[in-house]
This record gives structure tokens, sequence and C-alpha cells, in this order.
């Protein structure tokens, strides 16, 4: 009796396992910033779920999660610039898929969508683009260049329902030789500013000493004209005896030594002023008066 109760439990706690597995397998959780792509019978339906616990047919609908939070990757190229010279770029792209693309995307493309498509097209936007430039171009032009490479990538990944967020070169790497050609071009042109500067700066010294010159020259001159006449109206009284030409007069008569000194300084003789005009006779009333 025993031995027959314990199979008659057996089916039972068969049927209560197979319940919750069925229970399970109709309950699917959509995480957040996740979509969920349903297929019927392996089949995409067109069906796309939010986040959230959704319920489905055990064995006939399945659902895949997309992700469609920012994704992120990193690229590694080699190529060519037009001057031939080689190039190892690193690329990184931050992306995005659509929520209303993700059906699409894992019908036409799948879940391994970086390997398939992302990755490969930034390689080829990179070749593509880097063979336009020079190598001295892609240092002098980054942005420029990374403008076109991001444009070029939107066209090749777009349409599928994929969006670029942020697209950044993060290195540029040349040969050895030309690094070292791009160090010397640019010790020569510091060399040539350098010395550009030097020869303004020599410039600039060289009028204020010419400037400096012609001040002390005037200075110079005013002074030595000041003293030359100095010293000719000394020289004029040192050779001067003194005397006075005497006039036979009965009046008085001054002589101002000053206008001697001014007219021996002017460069003028120096002779003793001319006769001064003696006075008139005094009138015969006035000599009348007298007596």
């Amino acid at each position: 009796m025993k031995e027959v109760k314990k199979f008659r439990f057996i089916p039972i706690l068969l049927a209560v396992i197979l319940a919750v597995f069925l229970l399970l397998s109709s309950v699917t959780t959509i995480p957040a910033g996740h979509t969920g792509v349903v297929t019927t019978f392996g089949k995409v339906s067109g069906t796309v779920l939010g986040e959230g616990l959704h319920f489905k047919l055990p064995f006939i609908t399945n659902v895949v999660k997309i992700d469609n939070r920012v994704l992120k990757t990193e690229v590694s190229s080699s190529s060519a610039s037009k001057d031939l010279q080689t190039v190892n770029s690193t690329i990184a792209l931050n992306y995005r898929i659509g929520r209303a693309n993700s059906a699409s995307i894992y019908q036409n493309i799948g879940t391994d969508f970086e390997n398939v498509l992302i990755n490969p097209a930034i390689q080829e936007c990179v070749k593509s683009v880097t063979a336009q430039f020079t190598a001295e171009e892609l240092i002098t032009e980054r942005q420029k260049v990374g403008d076109l490479m991001r444009e070029a990538l939107a066209e090749k990944i777009g349409p599928y329902g994929f969006d670029i967020e942020v697209f950044n070169i993060t290195s540029f790497e040349f040969s050895e030789e030309f690094n070292a050609a791009i160090e010397a071009k640019q010790t020569a042109q510091q060399n040539a500013l350098k010395a550009e500067q030097d020869l303004a700066r020599i410039k600039v010294e060289a009028q204020q000493q010419i400037e400096q010159a012609r001040a002390e020259a005037e200075s110079y001159r005013l002074k030595n004209q000041e003293i030359t006449q100095e010293t000719l109206a000394m020289e004029w009284i040192n050779k001067w005896d003194g005397k006075l030409p005497s006039v036979a007069s009965d009046g008085s008569m001054m002589f101002d030594i000053s206008d001697i000194i001014a007219a021996a300084g002017s460069g003028k003789s120096a002779s003793a002023p001319s006769t001064p005009v003696a006075p008139s006779a005094p009138s015969a009333a006035s000599a009348a008066a007298g007596e």
C-alpha cells in the first residue's frame, strides 16, 4: 500500500513541475533601456515589447532582447594618406539603436551587429577619408577629418537604424621617419620666427640709438654755441686795454659796456664807440645871464 501511494505522488509532482515550467516559460521581463523583439516559430512578428513584465506563448513565441542604451566601440585602423604615409588611427564611437528599429536590425543583421556592420563600416570610412589628406593635413585639420569620417559613417549605418552619438579620433600615429621630419620642420619654423623677432628688436634698438645720438648732438651744438659766445666776449674783454676814447667836450658822455660785450659776442670788431657829438654851445642870452 505504501508503494502504491508513492507511485501516485510522482505524477502529481511531475504535473506541478510542468506547470511551474510552463508558467515561467510564458513570462518574460524586459530590463530598463531594452526592447524585446517577438518571434513566432523563429520568424520576426514585428511586435516590439517595452520595458517590464510580459506574457508569451511557451514553445511558440520567443522574445529577443535588444539593448537600446548608448553603446561604445573602439576600432584601430591602418591606412595610407594622400602622400602615401602610413597612418594608424584609433576611433572611439558611441552609438545607439532606436527603439523603433530594434525589429528590423535583428531581422536584417542579428544581435552581433557590431562585428557585422559597425566596425567594418568604421574601417572603410577611415581609409577613404584618410586618403583625401596628406599626413600633415591630418594633423592640422583633424577636426575637419573627423567630421568627414562621421558623415561617411552616418551614411553607411544610418539607414539600418543606428544613431551616432559621439565620434572621436583618439589618436593618429605615424612612422618614426615622418615624426622626425615634422619635428625638424617645427624646429626650423621656431628658429625662423626667433630670427625675425630678433631682427625687429635690433631695428628698434638701432633706431633708438640714432634718436639718442641726434638728441645728444643737438645738446652739444647748443652748448658749444653758448660757450662760443661767452668765449668771444671774454677774449674781447681780455684784449681791451680798459681805455675809453677821449673827446673834448664840456658836457658829460656815458658808455654802455653791455653794448660793447654784445657787439663782441656777435663777432663785430672790438672798437670803441664812435665819437659822440659834443653838446651845442650855450646861446648869447645864456652867456649874458651868466655875466
